[in-house]
């Protein structure tokens, strides 16, 4: 299970890299447009957006290649008997995958949360280990098995 969980974190991965390469490829013929067909104050402006979009483009790329070191760094041979990066672990309240935060899988017998380990749920769980409770908005929550 957690095989499928980590290439889940990892088809997430790759599909928005996939996606801001596509938005960079539409800013740079924007730019490249932008500067054959313009000329004065509102081509300067033109520019200056696609500009800044590119910046909070090539942000959202280094953040990127942060979850990606992330996800390099995940053992799923790991065994533990305390929550860490990759346990997957099952509560009385959801199953979780300490990864990435990539959203939910979802299988045949139910989901599992792909989260981040600094997601406030995680830092709840962490070093904690099957029979302790825990809890999460106001509810109390058992720990039922760390894999």
């Amino acid at each position: 299970m957690k095989r499928e969980l980590l290439k889940f974190c990892w088809d997430y991965v790759n599909e928005r890299a996939r996606r801001l390469k596509q938005s960079n490829d539409d800013l740079q013929e924007s730019l490249d447009s932008e500067t054959k067909n313009s000329t004065g104050d509102k081509h300067e402006t033109g520019r200056a957006m696609v500009q800044l979009e590119q910046e909070k483009l090539a942000q959202q790329v280094q953040e990127l290649e942060k979850t990606r070191e992330i996800l390099k760094k995940i053992n799923i041979e790991r065994k533990s008997e305390t929550v860490g990066a990759g346990c997957l672990v099952k509560t009385s309240f959801a199953d979780y995958f300490i990864s990435i935060s990539a959203g939910t899988y979802k299988y045949d017998e139910g989901m599992v949360y792909c989260i981040s380990i600094n997601a406030p749920i995680a830092q709840l769980l962490v070093d904690k280990k099957k029979g302790d409770s825990f809890v999460f908005n106001g509810n109390t929550h058992t720990i039922l098995e760390v894999v």
